[in-house]
Order: C-alpha cells, then sequence, then structure tokens
C-alpha cells in the first residue's frame, strides 16, 4: 500500500506572510503615521477583526463589490452572522457610537493601523488579507478637516520619501443635489446599456454612481463622456468643495480635479480623494535587459494604477448605524502598496544601529554569566552580538570578525569564578582583562570614542 504523501501546506490564495525583509517597511510605515497622528492630535484605536456583517452591509452599502463580492461573512456556532472586517470606517463609526463619545470634545479624532480581508481576484498590490492605516475625524462638517486628512496623508507619504506625489479630487455632492445627478447619469448609461460590461449593466439598476468606479477597458470611454457631478452641485456642495481647495492652493499641494472619482463605498458624501505616485516612464533598453525592463514596466503600471491612499467626507454614515446626525472625514492608506512603491523607487531606510561588541563564553558557567551580562547590556542601550549555540571559542570568533565587530568580550570558566572578563581587539588582537561588573560601562565609553 503506497504511503500518504505528507500534505504540502502553503498560505491561502491572497493571503502572504511578511517576511522579516518586509517587516522593516511596515514598522516605518507605521512610525511615520504615529510621529504624525501624535502631532495632530490623533488617538490610537485598535477595533475587533470580526463585527457583526449587518455593520458593514448596512455601512458600505448593498449595492458595492466591497459588500455583493468580496466580504468574508459567515456564521458563529452560536448562529451569529459576522464578517472579518472589510474596511476600517464603519467599525471605527460603530466604536464612537458604542462608547459615547459624542459626549467628548468634538471633533474626536482617531487613527489605526492593522489587516483586513476582501475576497477579490489577487494581483499586484491587491491581497485577500490586506494592511491598512487610517485617520478618522468625526464632528466637524468644516472644509478645513476635508483639507487636514489630505494633508497628513500627502505628507506621511512625502516623509516616507515617495516622490511625483499627485492628488486626484472631486465632489459627489450630498442629499440635495446627488440624486438629481444620478438620475441624469442612469439616463445617459442606459443609452450605452449594450456597450457596458455586465456588471455595470447591474449597477445602472442598483447605483449608476457605481458605474463611474469600473476599470474594465470597455467602459471607460463612456464613463469619459458621461455627464459630470460637478456641473450639478448645490449651491451649499459647492462652497464646500470651493474651500477644500482654496486650502490646497495655500497648502501648496499638487492636485487634478478628477470629476469621475467616486471611491467605492456608499457612505461618502461631498469631497472624496486619492494620492497616487506618478513615476517617470522607462527608456527602452537593449534586447539583454528586455526581461529585467518588463517586469519593471509591469510594477509600474500596478504602482501607477493603485491609489496609495484614499477617502473622504462621510456626513451621513454615523446616524445611518444609529447614531444621531454628526458629520465625519476619513481616510486610509494601502501598506502593501506603499512597500510596493518604496521598493521600486529604491528608498532605502535607516539602518539598525550594528553591534560593536561580540559576547563569547566557554562552559556552562560561562553561558549563564553571558544571558546575564546581554541582558545588562540591553539595559544600557547598548547592542552586543552573541552565539549561546556555539561552544566552540574559534568559531564564535570566527563568528566576530564576520560580523566586523571592534571588540569581543571572552568568558571562560577561569574568569567566572575570578570574576574577570577578557577584552580583544579584533582589529589589533590585543587583549586584556578587566572586572565583569564594571564591564558594560567600561565598553560603552570605549565603543563612543
Amino acid at each position: 500500500m503506497p504511503r500518504k504523501k505528507t500534505p504540502k501546506f502553503q498560505s491561502l490564495t491572497g493571503m502572504h506572510d511578511i517576511l522579516p525583509e518586509d517587516q522593516k517597511y511596515f514598522y516605518e510605515i507605521y512610525k511615520t503615521a504615529k510621529n504624525i497622528a501624535d502631532f495632530y492630535g490623533f488617538g490610537e484605536i485598535t477595533t475587533p477583526i470580526l463585527e457583526q456583517a449587518e455593520l458593514f452591509s448596512r455601512g458600505v452599502g448593498m449595492a458595492t463589490d466591497v459588500v455583493k463580492k468580496q466580504m468574508y461573512t459567515f456564521r458563529t456556532k452560536g448562529g451569529e452572522l459576522v464578517t472579518l472586517r472589510p474596511e476600517g470606517t464603519a467599525s471605527i463609526v460603530r466604536a464612537y457610537i458604542e462608547h459615547g463619545m459624542r459626549t467628548l470634545p468634538q471633533p474626536v479624532k482617531l487613527w489605526y493601523f492593522g489587516p483586513f480581508f476582501r475576497y477579490e481576484k489577487p494581483q499586484g498590490g491587491r491581497y485577500r488579507q490586506f494592511w491598512q492605516f487610517g485617520f478618522e475625524i468625526i464632528g466637524d462638517a468644516s472644509p478645513v478637516e476635508d483639507a487636514q486628512v489630505i494633508l497628513i496623508f500627502y505628507k506621511i507619504l512625502e516623509e516616507l520619501k515617495l516622490k511625483n506625489l499627485i492628488i486626484q479630487i472631486n465632489s459627489i455632492g450630498d442629499h440635495q443635489c446627488r440624486p438629481y445627478y444620478k438620475r441624469l447619469l442612469g439616463s445617459y448609461l442606459r443609452a450605452h446599456h449594450s456597450s457596458l460590461c455586465a456588471d455595470c449593466r447591474r449597477r445602472i439598476k442598483e447605483n449608476p454612481l457605481r458605474v463611474l468606479d469600473c476599470k474594465e477597458e470597455k467602459c471607460q470611454s463612456i464613463i469619459n463622456s458621461a455627464p459630470q457631478i460637478l456641473d450639478h452641485l448645490c449651491r451649499e456642495c459647492h462652497d464646500h468643495f470651493k474651500e477644500v481647495l482654496e486650502y490646497l492652493d495655500n497648502l501648496g499641494l499638487p492636485y487634478h480635479l478628477n470629476p469621475y472619482l467616486v471611491r467605492g463605498l456608499d457612505y461618502y458624501t461631498r469631497t472624496v480623494f486619492e494620492i497616487f505616485a506618478e513615476q517617470e516612464e522607462f527608456h527602452e533598453l537593449g534586447d539583454q535587459e528586455s526581461k529585467n525592463n518588463q517586469e519593471k514596466k509591469e510594477s509600474l503600471s500596478i504602482i501607477s494604477k493603485n491609489a496609495l491612499a484614499g477617502g473622504g467626507r462621510y456626513d451621513t454614515l454615523v446616524k445611518l448605524l444609529g447614531g444621531k446626525e454628526t458629520p465625519a472625514f476619513g481616510a486610509a492608506g494601502g501598506v502593501e502598496r506603499i512597500v510596493e512603491a518604496m521598493k521600486f523607487a529604491k528608498i532605502k531606510l535607516a539602518r539598525t544601529q550594528k553591534p560593536k561588541i561580540f559576547l563569547a563564553q566557554l562552559g556552562k558557567q560561562a553561558k549563564r554569566e553571558i544571558l546575564r551580562l546581554i541582558e545588562e547590556f540591553r539595559q544600557a542601550k547598548v547592542p552586543v552580538a552573541f552565539s549561546l549555540s556555539k561552544d566552540s571559542l574559534k568559531s564564535q570568533l570566527k563568528l566576530a570578525d564576520r560580523l566586523g565587530v571592534k571588540y569581543t568580550l571572552i568568558l571562560g570558566q577561569k574568569e567566572v569564578v575570578e570574576g574577570k572578563i577578557i577584552i580583544r581587539n579584533m582589529q589589533t588582537g590585543k587583549q586584556k582583562i578587566t572586572a565583569t561588573k564594571t564591564i558594560v560601562q567600561e565598553m560603552k565609553k570605549k565603543i563612543s570614542k
């Protein structure tokens, strides 16, 4: 009877491991966002990964692709219908309502960083488990808040050393002016019904605004000739958007009016925006580099098409989810997309401080003492290298040499008994013996010279 093969386990389609070489990018993005959040007075919040399914079907919109096609929804053993969160804003608003944040001084400013889930076709820059960071300002209708959040995201990307950033911005009106525009747009789209993709033909009935978000090539020429909502804004929405643009002009932020930008979620009102990193085109390379050049062009295409960050105003969402009428503005940045853009631009991150000291040991007693010394050096904020798994002094010195440390501290059984330790200069080979109890301070002085 043939033996059964041991299954070869792999990460699920669209899910990915964040390996150590990528963790440094994630940390850099988190650190940059946190520094700006702290300065602008945003408090960090972490919401559960699982929420009631209705939170998103009601908040995000039943007609959106997120709700219709992409949510991971299932029943618990207790029969409750739950969803792995596909986005952050609905959860933040739920927390705002549940914890009575309306009683706090308004606006309430919150930010988050974490994983989200959407069942969509995996491709460059898109995963089924992906990471985002977001900023939300709840409780203020002023256009200055729109501009502040846009500025924050632009500056985060700029401080991550991404260049050629451009803001695409639009206003999608509100309950006063949008219904008329939706009827106008619906009439136009029905006249081109047969030329649209199957999804867009369905969207005309459910919400014609969703057609404007379609990325199918066959729909683009029709979308580009559609009526523009900017021509049909009510006076209040027009004035609000005009003021947002005046703030951006005063800040010197580069923006492009995109009259067909609507974003993919139904809760947005008035201002919506996305930020892209425009990359320079490649010059044609020789045949020997054609394959490499093609890979670069594919990466360029992915980065250019996918927004690094985006968001907008959502003045009706708090009331829709059970709270009182409360204006709000928020946005999110895609961590994996930003990492991809940073790698493509060959952005170098600050290196961690390399240790100048290696701790070597011989024997069990020395190993116990070295373990204690490692912690003393850590508390003194002095980086050290070591290898507790190696027992041979020769192999430890070889490793120290390969690491390029300046000093190796050698501790054997005799030194442990005498309370001594050997300092070896790796450049000259000279050695000296000193007291173990003062070694941390002595080495701190040596490496600071």
